[in-house]
């Protein structure tokens, strides 16, 4: 007999997010050897006393990070890539029904840090990473499906960043700086 799946959403779910990640996914893997907890000291020189919470240091440069390993210079398709993925949203510490940071929250941030923080705190994860045997140093290989594979060994594939740390940074900054010009000039328009 034929199956038909009939969609109806639920009122109340039960779901707990760490239960649907394998236990050996890289996500998860290195949210359980990633301590940031001294990013807190490390960037409050930079944020005022008084106003509106901002983005938590931790997750911005978590979301950096995923930026890198996933080949993603654009912070608009970052936040829709990482709302989308179960492991990631669990590596950052959201729930599948919280809001990421919008994406001009990202762009902001990164203006916010001189450049010797980032290469400070990213060496310390890649050396950590290293040093668990996580990476090997020069590439990165991630399997981030939910799902598991049905696929040959002879068709697996490394996945490489395109470029170096340096040159990936260069081009955020640019982009950054290319944000922070287009805000910087006002713009006048005439009703005709």
């Amino acid at each position: 007999m034929q199956g038909k799946k009939i969609y109806q959403e639920k009122l109340f779910n039960q779901f707990r997010l760490s239960d649907r990640i394998p236990e050996n996914n890289f996500y998860r893997r290195l949210k359980a050897v990633l301590n940031l907890e001294y990013l807190y000291q490390l960037t409050k020189e930079y944020y005022g006393d008084s106003g509106q919470k901002s983005i938590d240091p931790v997750v911005f440069y978590k979301l950096c990070l995923v930026g890198y390993l996933e080949n993603m210079i654009s912070d608009r398709n970052l936040i829709n890539h990482c709302s989308m993925r179960l492991d990631i949203l669990y590596f950052l510490g959201y729930d599948i029904d919280e809001k990421l940071p919008w994406h001009s929250t990202i762009s902001r941030t990164r203006q916010l840090f001189p450049e010797e923080v980032f290469e400070s705190v990213f060496n310390q994860i890649f050396t950590t990473c290293v040093a668990l045997g996580m990476v090997a140093g020069h590439t990165q290989a991630i399997d981030s499906a939910p799902v598991k594979a049905n696929a040959s060994m002879d068709s697996l594939e490394l996945k490489v960043p395109e470029e170096d740390l340096e040159a990936h940074l260069r081009k955020i900054r640019h982009i950054s700086n290319a944000d922070k010009y287009k805000l910087a000039i006002p713009c006048f328009f005439k009703r005709s």
